[in-house]
């Protein structure tokens, strides 16, 4: 699945559809995914106001897979030398 703002709501339908498959409650997929029950109702009806991190982890604990293509492991060179000519301001 392309993740795009569009398709969040696809997510958020099979993140509801993967817990009522596996007969849980939402009580019951937070303990097993380490996250809040009002935190899963958040996850299955809008996406967008949800971080990453956790959508990971009850991605994760319920069990399911999410793949994301097309990122680089390594910086490329440009990327190198912004970085090493960037002013953080945490020097004379």
């Amino acid at each position: 699945m392309l993740i795009k703002e569009s398709s969040l709501s696809e997510l958020a339908k099979a993140l509801r559809l993967e817990r009522k498959r596996q007969k849980l409650s939402r009580e019951q997929a937070a303990a097993v995914c380490g996250v809040s029950a009002s935190f899963i109702r958040d996850a299955e009806s809008d996406l967008q106001n949800c971080t990453l991190g956790k959508v990971s982890q009850l991605i994760n604990g319920l069990g399911m897979r999410l793949q994301i293509t097309g990122l680089e492991t390594q910086p490329d060179e440009a990327w190198r030398k912004a970085i090493g000519k960037a002013d953080f301001g945490m020097g004379p």
